[in-house]
């Protein structure tokens, strides 16, 4: 079983680097991949449309605003700079259970600003009640958040494994995509994680804890986390590539379940 698993961490974190950081189907059967094919609601997000970039001085205007209403905690103006697509999967109320869910954020320094073909990313320095925090937010050009990634580089890979899948588990799933590389979600939606969520657990039952997250397997560019997750019908490895900094670059939740442990 053990050669098992280290053959599979190997195949699937070779996959995941050389496939551009997205694990694909065939890899393993009977599970929810993520697929090729994206939804209605995801292609009308990724289908390439004549968008001009904010100006440097829009995009630092924007991200001061945003800023402005997390440090205020205010849902309602956090809900209402969301774009479409990721307001179909939250709600103001959602919004401001998880700000308070977040360190106080103190005061805040942007870094730099960077023009896309069709979005415009703005760095910036975070001071919160938990330390200092890079954070990445990225704009469409009608001056709306369309994602945001937040650095993480400080942590372990394991922790941040397991935090991922815990905000999924939460129902938090544009927080839970804040965990992919900006590369990465181009290709997957919050839309897309609540849906493979939803369906994995189709199959495992609900969500009951994160039992730990091992290193299974390495390389320069790479690491692939297993995260042991117990659900109330089963217990299933779900698995998360890392790259550099931390960034989450690959994800897949295959079937695999053990045994059910018995009754004590």
């Amino acid at each position: 079983m053990q050669r098992f698993f280290d053959s599979l961490s190997k195949t699937l974190l070779a996959s995941a680097l050389v496939g551009g950081g997205l694990i694909a189907g065939p890899i393993l059967p009977n599970r929810p991949a993520f697929a090729q094919t994206p939804s209605a609601i995801d292609a009308a997000a990724l289908t390439p449309v004549s968008e001009t970039p904010l100006s440097v001085e829009q995009a630092r205007a924007a991200a001061n605003t945003v800023l402005d209403a997390v440090k205020r905690r205010d849902g309602n103006a956090r809900y209402n700079q969301f774009a479409d697509e990721l307001k179909a999967v939250t709600s103001p109320s959602m919004v401001q259970r998880t700000m308070k869910s977040w360190p106080k954020l103190l005061s805040w320094k942007v870094l730099g600003v960077s023009r896309g073909s069709r979005s415009t990313t703005v760095e910036a320095a975070l001071t919160t009640s938990a330390g200092i925090r890079n954070v990445f937010i990225v704009f469409n050009s009608k001056v709306k958040l369309i994602g945001y990634h937040i650095d993480r580089s400080d942590l372990s890979d394991s922790k941040v494994a397991i935090q991922f899948v815990q905000t999924l588990a939460d129902g938090q799933y544009i927080s839970a995509r804040g965990f992919l590389s900006l590369d990465l979600q181009k290709d997957v939606s919050a839309a897309s994680l609540q849906r493979k969520w939803q369906e994995l657990q189709q199959l495992t039952g609900n969500f009951v804890r994160v039992k730990r997250a091992v290193e299974a397997s390495s390389n320069s560019t790479g690491k692939l986390v297993l995260v042991l997750t117990e659900f109330n019908r089963l217990t299933d490895t779900l698995f998360v590539v890392m790259g550099p900094n931390n960034q989450i670059t690959g994800i897949d939740f295959p079937i695999d379940p053990l045994k059910p442990e018995p009754v004590r």
